[in-house]
């Protein structure tokens, strides 16, 4: 099943880094709570690191643990990529 921009609501943005940021998010037909992450496609064509967003995405689809987030699903619109993850409160690696 296809999955785009208009399947969330985004809510308040969780944090942000060099290529964009992380938003709480609720998908619209579940009401579920995930994480997403947008990665602006100019900065990733301008810092070379597209490819390091397909490695990570495919290092998150095959992940499966309580401790780390895993991917629920993909979509692109026309200035993101963004990966939705599982959302942990309080999760920090520090």
């Amino acid at each position: 099943q296809a999955v785009n921009a208009d399947a969330f609501v985004e809510f308040r943005v969780l944090g942000k880094g060099g290529f964009g940021e992380v938003c709480a998010c609720q998908r619209r037909a579940t009401g579920k709570m995930y994480a997403n992450k947008r990665l602006n496609k100019k900065r990733l064509k301008k810092r070379k690191g597209y490819e390091a967003a397909l490695v990570e995405k495919r290092i998150l689809a095959r992940v499966h643990s309580r401790f780390i987030v895993s991917l629920a699903c993909a979509f692109q619109t026309k200035t993101d990529l963004c990966l939705v993850m599982t959302i942990m409160n309080g999760g920090d690696l520090r």
